[in-house]
C-alpha cells in the first residue's frame, strides 16, 4: 500500500508541475500567473476538487506519443466563490503552450456538461496558443464540441470567461458565446486572424495589442466587459461578479446583507438637475446614491460611454441597471450604446434579475455613419430585449425622455412595472426649438414669435404631467425619496408573474 500511495504521490506532483520549472519561471517573468495559481486565487481556500489530472493526449503524429504530460493543458475541477458552487477550468500555457487538443476539449466538456447537470457557472481562465497543429482536425473537432455546450448553457447558468493570455483563432469563439469576457492589459489577447495573417491578406501592419489586446476590445469593439491591470486584480474581480449572479436561471440572486436604510433621503438629488437643460451631470452619481452602500459593479465601462450598465443591490438583492449617461453625447442611443444595452438586458431577463433603467435621452443620434451601420436594426435590439423582458421593470425618468427613444427605455408601454418621473422630466416627441420649427414654419424670420412658440410648447410638454395625465408615469416624485420608492417598488414586485406566448424562440433583429 505504501508504494502505491507513494506512486500516486509522485504522479500527482508531476502532473501539478505543469510544463516545469523552466516554463513556470518564464510564465512568471511575463507578469502572469500559473493556470494552478490562477484557480488558487479565484477559488475559496482549500474548495476546488481537481478532475482528470491523469489525463493524457492520445496523438502519435510528429513525435508527439514521447511527450505526454498530464492534465493535457488544462487544470479542471470544481470550488466555491463565496460558499457558493462553481466549476472551472484553466488552461497552462506551460503545457505545449496551452494548446487545445481531443482530450483537452474532453475535459473542459466535462466540466460543461457537470455544471448544465448541477445549475452552476462555469468560470474558464482562457491562455492559449489554440488548436493543437500535431493534431489537425481532431483539435478543431475538440473546439466545435466545447462551442456547442456553450450553446446549450446559454440563458441556464452563468457562463465567465477571463482572458489571462493568447486567444486566437477558433478559440475566441467559446469566449464569445459567454456572458462575461474579462481581460488582462499588456497580456491578454484576442482575435481571429493574427498580425502576420492580416499582414499578408490586407497589408496592414498591426501589434497583436493593437489587433486585439485589451484596450482594443474594451474601448473599439465591445467584445470585452471590462480590462485588469494584472491576473490578480481580474481573479478578484470575477470574483466580485458572481456574488451579484444566481447560480443558475432556477435560482435567484443571492440576497447578502446590507447596512444602508431603504428609506434613506439623499437631498443632494434634489439639486442633480443643472438649471440648463442643455448642461450635462454625471448620472453614475445618480446610481451611486441608490445602491446599497454605494456598489456599482459597472460592465463595460470604457465602451459606448452614453450608457451606463452593471449591477447594484437594494436591500441587499441584486438589480441590473441600464443608465443613460448625459454626460458623454448628452445620453443619446445609438449603435453601440443599444447592443450594449441590449445584451445586458437579455442576460438580467435570462437569469430573473430586476432592472432598473434611469432615463435622459434626447433621442437616437443622427447621422449618416449611424444610418449607414444599421441604427434601426440596432436600436430594436434593445427595443426587444425589453419588451420580452418578463423580470421586474423600474423606470425613473430624470430629464429628457424624446421621440422613440422614449419608447425603448423600458416605457410605460413596454409593460414597464413602475414608471416614476422627477418633476424635472421632459417627456415629449422632441425638444422645445426643434418642435416649433417644424409647427412654425411660417414665423421663423419672427425671432419674438419663435420665442413665445418655444416658451408655450416648453410650459406644456416640458414636464411630466402630461404623460402622468394619460397614466403613462405612475407618479412624479421627490428625487431625494428616490431610493425608498425605487426599493418598495422592487419589494412589491417580487412575486412577479408573467407569461408569454409559446414559441420555439424568438426572432430578435440581429
Amino acid at each position: 500500500m505504501k508504494d502505491i500511495l507513494e506512486e500516486l504521490a509522485s504522479r500527482r506532483a508531476r502532473a501539478q508541475a505543469g510544463g516545469g520549472e523552466r516554463r513556470v519561471a518564464a510564465q512568471h517573468a511575463k507578469g502572469k500567473l500559473t493556470a494552478r495559481e490562477r484557480i488558487e486565487l479565484l477559488l475559496d481556500a482549500g474548495s476546488f476538487e481537481e478532475f482528470d489530472m491523469f489525463v493524457a493526449h492520445r496523438a502519435t503524429d510528429f513525435g508527439m506519443a514521447e511527450d505526454r504530460p498530464s492534465g493535457d493543458g488544462v487544470v479542471t475541477g470544481w470550488g466555491t466563490v463565496n460558499g457558493r458552487l462553481v466549476y472551472v477550468f484553466s488552461q497552462d500555457f506551460t503545457v505545449f503552450g496551452g494548446s487545445l487538443s481531443e482530450t483537452h476539449a474532453q475535459k473542459i466538456c466535462k466540466i460543461q456538461d457537470m455544471a448544465l447537470q448541477n445549475g452552476a457557472p462555469v468560470i474558464g481562465l482562457n491562455d492559449s496558443g489554440g488548436a493543437r497543429i500535431q493534431e489537425g482536425v481532431a483539435s478543431l473537432a475538440g473546439y466545435a464540441e466545447v462551442f456547442q455546450r456553450n450553446v446549450d448553457a446559454s440563458g441556464v447558468i452563468p457562463q465567465i470567461s477571463v482572458i489571462m493570455g493568447p486567444c486566437a483563432g477558433g478559440a475566441v469563439y467559446s469566449p464569445a458565446m459567454t456572458d462575461f469576457i474579462f481581460m488582462v492589459r499588456d497580456s491578454s489577447y484576442m482575435f481571429v486572424t493574427g498580425p502576420d495573417v492580416v499582414k499578408t491578406v490586407t497589408n496592414e501592419v498591426v501589434t497583436a495589442e493593437e489587433l486585439g489586446g485589451a484596450s482594443t476590445h474594451t474601448k473599439r469593439s465591445g467584445v470585452a466587459d471590462l480590462a485588469f491591470e494584472n491576473d490578480v486584480e481580474a481573479l478578484a474581480e470575477t470574483r466580485r461578479l458572481v456574488d451579484f449572479l444566481p447560480l443558475s436561471n432556477r435560482e435567484i440572486p443571492p440576497v447578502r446583507p446590507f447596512f444602508d436604510d431603504p428609506n434613506r433621503v439623499e437631498e443632494s438629488l434634489d439639486t442633480l438637475i443643472p438649471d440648463n437643460p442643455n448642461a450635462p451631470y454625471d448620472m453614475a452619481e445618480l446610481v451611486g446614491k441608490l445602491a446599497d452602500e454605494g456598489d456599482f459593479f459597472e460592465l463595460q465601462s470604457e465602451f459606448a460611454r452614453n450608457i451606463l450598465t452593471g449591477f447594484i443591490r437594494i436591500e441587499g438583492r441584486t438589480i441590473g441597471v441600464v443608465a443613460n449617461q448625459p454626460m458623454v453625447l448628452a445620453g443619446c442611443l445609438d449603435i453601440d450604446s443599444s447592443r450594449k444595452a441590449a445584451k445586458f438586458v437579455r442576460f438580467c431577463d435570462a437569469f430573473s434579475i430586476p432592472l432598473l433603467t434611469l432615463v435622459d435621452v434626447p433621442g437616437f443620434l443622427p447621422g449618416t455613419a449611424q444610418e449607414y451601420g444599421g441604427v434601426i436594426k440596432h436600436g430594436a435590439k434593445l427595443l426587444f430585449a425589453y419588451g420580452e423582458a418578463t423580470v421586474p421593470k423600474v423606470t425613473l425618468i430624470t430629464r429628457k425622455a424624446y421621440g422613440g427613444a422614449y419608447d425603448v427605455m423600458a416605457s410605460k408601454h413596454l409593460r414597464g412595472d413602475f414608471n416614476y418621473a422627477w418633476p424635472t422630466a421632459e417627456i415629449a416627441v422632441m425638444g422645445a426649438r426643434g418642435a416649433v420649427e417644424i409647427l412654425y414654419r411660417s414665423e421663423l424670420d419672427d425671432p419674438e414669435k419663435i420665442a413665445a412658440r418655444t416658451k408655450d410648447y416648453e410650459d406644456r410638454f416640458a414636464n411630466p404631467f402630461v404623460a402622468a395625465e394619460k397614466g403613462f408615469i405612475d407618479e412624479v416624485i421627490v428625487p431625494a425619496m428616490s431610493r425608498k420608492r425605487i426599493a418598495r417598488a422592487f419589494a412589491s414586485l417580487r412575486t412577479k408573474r408573467q407569461d408569454r406566448p409559446w414559441r420555439k424562440h424568438d426572432t430578435i433583429p440581429l
